[in-house]
């Protein structure tokens, strides 16, 4: 019997066999992106097709008008809720427990239930205290459902804002505390000089997505009687009972979305552009 000594046994392993050009995951996801676009060129076709029906020259103006209205709402609320996000978020940062206890359990409340439920909450629950709202002469406001999309819109963002803000404000260096104080300057100059401007400069990708969200959300209106652009299409749907409305809401909202997204893109490149040098 030959006998093969250890020391020439090769301790290299052996070749692994050549990977198969066309493994089964790589099938599939040829075949996926093959439904994709031949789903896209469809739809685009469609499209085209339909875009001087008499339902495109009929409903096109509302819809534009829809479009408007929507984006009333957003901004609107938007900036109302970057407002009230500061101080909710120092409050949040807060040592004092009479600080930091409400406003957690605000953004605990209006991150943790949907914004259908909030909106439904202050247009229909304000119904049951008319008397004391109207002592108060607050009934012109909540009796309005314009007034009630912006607060419920706005209390919503400014949670989810409060959160982004903190987020990047704990995120800056300690150093930078420390270094303003070492020159003298006041915990307040500190933070609205120094701190927040930094703190921006990271929550510009959260608060990009922010705004997306609530494009998408907006569509919450119409279901109390708001003619945003969601509100005109279930309109012009009730109205000819034609598909392509739906349709069309989706190719204003993919627009939007995706025009926002590009601007944003194009907005932080700036603003960070001497971070990659």
């Amino acid at each position: 019997m030959s006998y093969v000594s250890p020391s020439f046994i090769d301790p290299r392993p052996a070749p692994a066999a050549p990977a198969s050009k066309w493994s089964n995951s790589r099938i599939t996801g040829h075949v996926l992106m093959t439904l994709w676009i031949l789903a896209g060129s469809y739809l685009l076709y469609y499209l085209l097709l339909n875009a001087f029906s008499p339902f495109a020259a009929k409903y096109w103006p509302k819809y534009l008008t829809g479009f408007v209205v929507t984006v009333q709402i957003v901004s609107v609320s938007l900036v109302i809720g970057a407002l009230l996000s500061l101080p909710i978020a120092i409050a949040r940062s807060s040592s004092l427990p009479f600080l930091r206890w409400p406003a957690y359990g605000f953004v605990y409340f209006f991150r943790g239930t949907p914004l259908l439920a909030q909106t439904f909450l202050i247009y229909y629950g304000a119904g049951s205290f008319r008397d004391e709202l109207t002592d108060l002469g607050l009934w012109w406001f909540f009796r309005d459902a314009w007034y009630c999309v912006i607060f419920a819109f706005s209390l919503n963002t400014s949670a989810y804002q409060a959160e982004i803000l903190r987020g990047a404000v704990q995120n800056v260096s300690k150093g930078q505390w420390e270094g303003g104080m070492a020159l003298g300057l006041t915990r307040p100059v500190i933070f609205f000089k120094i701190i927040l401007p930094q703190a921006l400069m990271v929550a510009l990708r959260p608060y990009g997505n922010e705004i997306i969200l609530m494009i998408k959300g907006s569509a919450i209106a119409s279901i109390v009687t708001i003619y945003d652009l969601m509100g005109e299409t279930r309109r012009a749907y009730s109205r000819s009972y034609d598909f392509q409305a739906y349709i069309w809401a989706a190719v204003f909202y993919l627009i939007t979305v995706e025009t926002l997204r590009r601007v944003w893109d194009r907005l932080e490149q700036r603003l960070t552009r001497h971070l990659k040098r």
